[in-house]
């Protein structure tokens, strides 16, 4: 989990995201979660009534994932949800994973003893909310440690190429897929480690692997969903 890097999480902001910006999310989130299936057509209207906006920013949305290459426009039948492969997962999660690492290695560099304490406070009440199972907690917290993170880094024009990438990607539930709390709650400690102790590579190699090892889990929660039934690498 992480954020666009500049302070900012697709779909978790502290106001409203513009409309066609909630509509992608939405349709991407339903994507991801194995909800809506290649092949499977959309209808704006439902998506419009479920996001809780009007058929006009429900197609500009859906025209965005278009140019994501989620969808496809054909011709008098509308959106379709466009065929993604494993190697596509892996392809998105990469991109973030590098990005990331090199973000946190900064961060290590120059990281300030009142970043680290804000990072010792998100840790500490994600740990908590954990212990409690209050799910939509434990997502939020998870992404705030990673915005701390990347604010430390100070990189804005790095950040911006990371929200390129992270908007690609689900954030909505990750809670929910099976070893990822676990691996956050054994990861994220070793991340606040590295950057107190200033230690940029090691900040680096293992955010990146943090990262990626999403990808995994991700790509084992579709393919129980009956996501991939062909055979493919």
């Amino acid at each position: 989990m992480t954020t666009d890097g500049t302070g900012t999480y697709p779909g978790r902001t502290g106001g409203r995201q513009p409309l066609p910006a909630e509509v992608a999310s939405h349709v991407r989130e339903l994507i991801f979660s194995g909800r809506v299936r290649p092949g499977e057509f959309l209808r704006i209207d439902q998506i419009a009534e479920a996001v809780g906006v009007s058929s006009t920013p429900a197609r500009e949305g859906l025209l965005a994932l278009r140019g994501e290459g989620f969808l496809r426009l054909v011709p008098r039948r509308g959106f379709m949800v466009a065929p993604f492969t494993r190697q596509d997962v892996r392809d998105l999660f990469w991109a973030q994973a590098r990005l990331s690492a090199q973000l946190a290695a900064r961060a290590a560099r120059q990281i300030t003893p009142e970043r680290i304490a804000r990072l010792e406070s998100v840790l500490a009440a994600y740990q908590e909310a954990v212990d409690t199972g209050a799910g939509e907690r434990v997502t939020d917290l998870g992404h705030a440690f990673h915005r701390e993170i990347n604010l430390a880094a100070d990189s804005r024009r790095l950040a911006l190429l990371l929200g390129f990438a992270v908007k690609h990607l689900p954030n909505r539930f990750y809670a929910a897929i099976d070893g990822q709390v676990a691996a956050t709650r054994t990861e994220h400690p070793l991340l606040l480690d590295a950057l107190r102790r200033h230690q940029e590579e090691r900040a680096g190699q293992l955010m990146e692997r943090h990262t990626l090892a999403g990808a995994d889990r991700l790509i084992g929660v579709l393919e129980e969903r009956g996501l991939w039934l062909e055979r493919e690498p």
